[in-house]
């Protein structure tokens, strides 16, 4: 009993100490960032502009000289003003150390739980949150994970007291982890030989059933309410879009085809072989969101530089496409390089202002809300970043200001506590 006391006690004071930042609060007066250099996420560049906000959205965007109002004016002359940056398919704020399960809540029992809501989960006051914010990242995708059907998908921006503050775009979609046709055989230390997926045909058969029965359910008069299948609704009126992990291209291609018995807006996450379907794709208006560009090909014949090169080959065949550095469980804090793998994509064939808007503007349209953020354009919500640098090098990135819905969030972490304490403990000068 004293052994489980003091295990509780522990976890209150972890939970303390998690608590630290205090959410920023609502915008209280008209604010203008002018002189610097505006990436609208468009493609558009405007060079000594102006960008004014007010109650959370933005009111101007353009030269400096045309500005006209009362406005608190904030010199950004010679510094880069960005959008707030998208982490699409990410577990931010359900995991907050990989290896201690006690704080994973990404996963439930079971193979079908589409009722599952990843939202009622978020952690708004993890300490991975301000390192992945502090370098530019302010609005996620949390996705459940573990099964075939994990679960509901949520949006949130990254700066809030609970779950419900934090909601951006509550149950935007369905995630489905699409079954292999081949697996591996041994352990990861002795791996034996790939074999075909016996049950791949079976567990396929499963799928298309419980969506076949799912719209059937929709149809009908229910006497009990099926959670797991009124989840599913979402699909067919379009209010969800439904994600699935698949790597290979014949399972992208039987995902397609399911699809075409359903008509659901899908979208492709991983999809390691793309680039040999992109016909396809864009025949069928498919976008993909590419995962861990810093990566090696999954095939000893493909060239080297292929997971580099994917972004640029998916926009020269006109395949929408989003950037992410989501790779199952562990997708959390490091989406905290997500601009620098954007940026390396410049050196593979995308231009800047290309790369910027595959972790800007495509993931807004990917997940539906393009019409509120995604780029700087007046209307739309006050979600900017302000850099001493280019925000895509990982040698000159510096975010110095950022805003989500005009509030003017803390960008300290503890990692940044942690170089100050150490600086000052061996007697040198802190750089902030």
């Amino acid at each position: 009993m004293k052994k489980l006391s003091l295990s509780i006690l522990g976890l209150l004071l972890c939970f303390y100490l998690l608590a630290q930042q205090t959410p920023a609060p609502a915008q209280s007066k008209a604010i203008a960032l002018v002189g610097g250099t505006i990436h609208q996420g468009n493609g558009s560049v405007i060079e000594n502009g102006a960008i004014a906000f007010d109650e959370g959205k933005i009111v101007f965007v353009g030269k400096a000289g045309e500005l006209t109002g009362e406005f608190e004016s904030i010199d950004t002359k010679g510094k880069d003003i960005y959008p707030g940056l998208i982490a699409i398919n990410t577990t931010m704020g359900l995991v907050e150390i990989g290896a201690v399960r006690a704080t994973a809540d990404h996963y439930e029992v079971g193979q079908l739980n589409p009722n599952v809501r990843s939202l009622i989960a978020f952690n708004t006051d993890s300490r991975v949150i301000p390192t992945v914010r502090s370098n530019g990242v302010l609005l996620a995708q949390i996705v459940p994970h573990g099964g075939t059907m994990p679960g509901t998908s949520s949006i949130v921006q990254l700066d809030a007291w609970n779950w419900e503050d934090a909601a951006y775009q509550t149950d935007d979609g369905i995630y489905l982890d699409w079954p292999s046709m081949y697996k591996r055989t041994g352990s990861w230390w002795n791996p034996g030989p790939i074999e075909n997926n016996k049950d791949y045909g079976t567990r396929l058969s499963e799928i298309e059933s419980l969506l076949a029965e799912a719209k059937g359910y929709g149809k009908g008069k229910n006497a009990t309410t099926n959670l797991k299948l009124e989840a599913l609704q979402g699909l067919y009126d379009k209010s969800k879009k439904l994600y699935v992990y698949v790597a290979r291209a014949k399972e992208i291609m039987d995902v397609i085809e399911l699809n075409k018995k359903f008509n659901f807006d899908l979208v492709l996450v991983g999809a390691t072989d793309a680039w040999m379907l992109t016909d396809l794709l864009k025949e069928h208006d498919v976008p993909v969101v590419i995962e861990k560009t810093h990566s090696l090909p999954s095939r000893s014949f493909e060239d080297i530089d292929l997971p580099y090169r994917m972004p640029a080959i998916m926009k020269d065949a006109g395949v929408d496409f989003a950037l992410t550095l989501g790779d199952g469980w562990d997708s959390f804090w490091d989406q905290r390089n997500l601009p620098f793998h954007a940026g390396t994509s410049v050196a593979y064939g995308l231009t800047k202002e290309e790369a910027l808007e595959s972790i800007t503007l495509s993931p807004a349209k990917i997940l539906g809300i393009d019409d509120r953020t995604g780029s700087l354009e007046t209307g739309k919500d006050a979600n900017i970043l302000v850099s001493e640098g280019d925000l895509l090098d990982v040698r000159s990135s510096k975010v110095t200001l950022a805003y989500i819905q005009g509030r003017e969030i803390d960008l300290n972490n503890k990692q940044k506590d942690l170089y100050r304490k150490f600086m000052k403990k061996y007697g040198k000068e802190v750089k902030e």
